[in-house]
């Protein structure tokens, strides 16, 4: 039906052009002589410019909607939920806007659906990677690094003491660093005492670890969120923070957390070198993931400073807590 709809569209615009030129000629005092007149000829090649440029100037309207579905279809992108065409009047081509807006509603949820299934996956995944680097990885360390105390008490060599010096160093600093990879990667205090506290432990870390100078301006009395919700504002700025410290080339950073009119805003911003004009990488594409996880919306632009803004703004129905 389509198909033909969108012929019948196009056979009315030629029409109505041969139509036009046909009358032209039956009612204008117009002949044609054999052999052709130079006039006569300018007169004839005058008339086809000028059908010809009607019939792309009706078709260009009659098709503007496909070609504003071409431009959509080119850019569309599911991770930005909400775009879609205007729709009006009836036929071949609004029924197919129609159709392509249904298929955007129809990927979006699959891929909300999706994205939650790997994303809990995910979760799954970390807390077993978590718990096998406390539990084996670092009571394995922690008993390489009694028996090396042990080894290094009954050495009387001064030499063989102070490599066993050493090598406990070495292995205390490996032991801490399986304790920060366990914690990155579960953080158990967002668990055990609430989303500003974890935050708070992520940005000392950070600083300490970095040597980042982060300041925080974290909202008492935030309203109530369930724990997927503080979970992804937890990973969102987790991510947003090591891009920081990885490629922004900032001296200071700052995180707030503050609630608005039905929303909790997470807003991180740096002044290192900016987003530019480079492509989203993985990171931002897994944010904007976990942000459509829970009805949430992720901007990514420059801040004031020059550097990168990142803003998860995250929708609320509950009581202040």
């Amino acid at each position: 039906m389509l198909a033909v709809s969108l012929f019948w569209r196009i056979f009315a615009l030629n029409a109505v052009v041969l139509g036009a030129a046909t009358a032209l000629l039956l009612w204008a005092p117009v002949t044609v002589s054999v052999p052709v007149l130079l006039t006569e000829a300018a007169v004839l090649i005058g008339g086809l410019a000028v059908m010809l440029v009607a019939n792309a100037a009706l078709l260009r309207i009659g098709l503007a909607p496909l070609a504003r579905l071409t431009r959509r279809m080119s850019t569309v992108d599911i991770l930005r939920p909400g775009q879609r065409l205007a729709v009006s009047g009836h036929g071949g081509v609004p029924a197919l806007l129609r159709a392509f807006n249904d298929m955007l509603d129809r990927l979006e949820r699959e891929r909300a659906t999706s994205a939650a299934r790997a994303l809990s996956a995910q979760e799954s995944e970390r807390r077993r990677i978590a718990r096998e680097l406390h539990d084996e990885v670092g009571q394995s360390l922690t008993v390489v690094l009694m028996d090396l105390n042990r080894a290094a008490d009954r050495s009387v060599d001064p030499d063989l003491r102070a490599e066993l010096a050493q090598a406990q160093e070495t292995t205390r600093a490996s032991l801490e660093e399986v304790r920060r990879l366990a914690h990155r990667l579960r953080p158990g205090v967002l668990e055990d005492l609430g989303l500003v506290s974890a935050l708070t432990a992520l940005t000392t870390e950070l600083s300490d670890h970095t040597g980042l100078v982060v300041r925080r301006q974290f909202e008492s009395g935030l309203p109530r969120l369930d724990d997927q919700t503080e979970l992804v504002l937890y990973r969102v700025a987790q991510e947003s923070l090591t891009n920081v410290a990885r490629h922004a080339d900032a001296s200071h950073v700052d995180v707030s957390l503050a609630g608005h009119d039905k929303s909790v805003v997470l807003r991180i911003q740096d002044n290192g070198r900016g987003i530019g004009v480079a492509h989203e990488g993985a990171g931002i594409r897994g944010m904007r993931e976990r942000a459509l996880l829970i009805g949430a919306t992720l901007e990514v632009s420059t801040a004031p400073s020059g550097g990168a803004d990142v803003s998860l703004t995250v929708p609320v129905h509950g009581t202040k807590g």
